[in-house]
């Protein structure tokens, strides 16, 4: 029979701006049991997990403990309680190595002073006991980002995490990685361990987890065994209607040349080393060219290079014949450049404006929308609104402040923006990050749209489902250069690819060089 280790029993969270997050959420989880909390964005699985970890309080509802109820203040009281949570982005301090991070607040001493001896010691028998391979001498910043993740796991089991909560722990691993971490959930969740596993990719959950729960709205509608279930019927569940999991696209017709990279290096900010190293590609109208890799091998350098946001580089990158370096911004979009940057918060969105003033941004200026020297509001509002309604942004209207809105709803905002700009390139940077199946499907086929209509997309993506799905062709980047090119993205596998980002298999020169055979 299977043991209640956790439930939180009619939860409800409402926000000082009235917005209800949770209403009389029941959630359980059972002792040694992957449990999988899945949901639209909005739906509030982060509130829920907020509450349990002691980053919001309630309004109302309890949390029991092993049947006893438990007021979980901060998340100090949850670590305590034995709930540890790795985020979506870890929280670890670069310079210090495995053993220094692994003992941050609980820091060993040897007469008064830090025992690193002590630190490794700690880490290393962690390490063997719940069958994690690290080494506690290493630096976090040489360490792959599969590395970290094991790290950030091992942490919470050290300070006696016994429920572990993973806020999509996936979303930038290798499949390599992928299937190593899930090894070793199974083995924990075989030790008695309970894991919630927070995710958007289905195919992860019904393979991984033991149970799910589904929010919607701010409330669960439903409860099941994982084997009884199938992804579409959990994307319905979801979303409350049917979702294709499959992009439908027609053959590519590449046209004319819109982006232009040749031989395009650049320093790291950090150290000596090339975050690009003598990069070519190019992407022509009528195509989708995509870029694979692990996270940090020079994929943010490249996008950031290519938009103008960064003008430190050697070599040569043209936007429908203009040359990035000498022209501003404003210029390169004006030369056809719309750009969805991989941080919506920073780059995307201006926080404190509304949802009509974001949506504007870019084209306020324009004569189009000016009446003598004052802006012409009625035409303003009117487009705001028929974006909101096209792009399916779920908002109290145009007025309010984007920053009430959930993620998948702000990055609906940045590409209702982007789409209609009439632009001939889109440089699409982990375009679908953090959002749900719905949203995702709707903005993998408004790529695919533009590519038919005309335009060349360059999509920079950790989803290598997203990225083999949307792409025609497709680079992979190691290292900071391109150490593979794929001229039908259909011919490869995730296996396959996974090898090339991990730096496993390599490809001779003479293929990567098509990538940029402009002739």
């Amino acid at each position: 029979m299977d043991t209640v280790v956790l439930s939180m029993e009619n939860i409800t969270k409402v926000y000082s701006n009235g917005f209800v997050a949770n209403k009389n959420v029941n959630f359980s989880v059972n002792e040694g049991e992957i449990h999988a909390l899945v949901g639209e964005n909005g739906a509030g699985k982060s509130t829920l997990m907020k509450v349990l970890f002691g980053v919001e309080k309630p309004d109302e509802g309890h949390i029991l403990l092993h049947g006893k109820e438990i007021h979980i203040d901060n998340p100090i009281v949850a670590i305590k309680s034995g709930i540890g949570m790795v985020h979506q982005h870890f929280m670890l301090v670069p310079s210090l190595t495995v053993a220094e991070n692994m003992v941050l607040g609980m820091e060993p001493k040897k007469k008064g002073l830090f025992s690193m001896e002590q630190a490794v010691k700690i880490t290393e028998e962690a390490a063997t006991k719940f069958h994690f391979q690290v080494d506690a001498t290493a630096r976090i910043e040489d360490l792959s980002v599969g590395k970290k993740q094991k790290i950030e796991i091992l942490k919470a089991l050290v300070r006696g995490a016994r429920i572990l909560i993973l806020d999509e722990p996936t979303a930038v691993l290798t499949p390599q990685e992928t299937k190593e971490l899930f090894v070793e959930l199974k083995n924990l969740r075989d030790e008695g361990l309970t894991v919630i596993f927070i995710s958007h990719k289905l195919n992860e959950v019904t393979e991984l987890c033991d149970r799910i729960t589904v929010m919607r709205a701010g409330r669960t509608i439903g409860v099941q065994e994982v084997r009884n279930v199938s992804e579409s019927d959990i994307s319905r569940k979801m979303i409350g209607r049917d979702v294709q999991l499959n992009i439908q696209k027609s053959r590519a017709k590449p046209g004319d040349i819109v982006l232009n990279v040749k031989n395009v290096t650049k320093y790291s900010r950090t150290s000596a080393k090339k975050a690009l190293d003598g990069i070519s590609l190019r992407v022509r109208r009528g195509e989708i060219l995509g870029i694979a890799g692990v996270e940090g091998n020079g994929q943010t350098e490249l996008s950031e290079s290519i938009t103008g946001m960064d003008k430190e580089f050697e070599g040569s990158i043209q936007i429908g014949g203009m040359d990035v370096k000498n022209h501003s911004i404003r210029q390169a979009r004006e030369h056809g450049l719309a750009h969805i940057s991989e941080d919506r918060i920073t780059y995307g969105i201006v926080g404190d404006g509304s949802i009509e003033e974001n949506i504007i941004s870019d084209r306020y200026y324009k004569p189009d929308f000016q009446k003598g020297p004052l802006l012409d509001l009625r035409k303003i509002d009117k487009l705001a609104d028929e974006l909101i309604g096209r792009f399916d942004i779920k908002c109290d209207g145009r007025d309010q402040p984007i920053k009430m809105l959930s993620g998948g709803n702000m990055q609906k905002v940045v590409v209702a923006r982007e789409f209609t700009s009439g632009s001939s390139l889109i440089v699409a940077n982990q375009p679908t990050r953090g959002i749900d199946v719905g949203a995702s499907e709707f903005i993998r086929n408004k790529l695919v749209e533009l590519r038919d209509q005309g335009a060349g997309v360059l999509l920079i993506s950790a989803d290598l489902n997203e990225v083999m799905e949307l792409s025609d062709s497709l680079i992979v980047m190691s290292d900071g250069k391109i150490a593979a090119y794929f001229e039908d993205a259909a011919a490869v596998s995730t296996d396959e690819l996974g090898e090339y980002m991990l730096g496993i298999r390599t490809m001779t020169p003479d293929k990567i060089r098509r990538v940029a055979d402009n002739d």
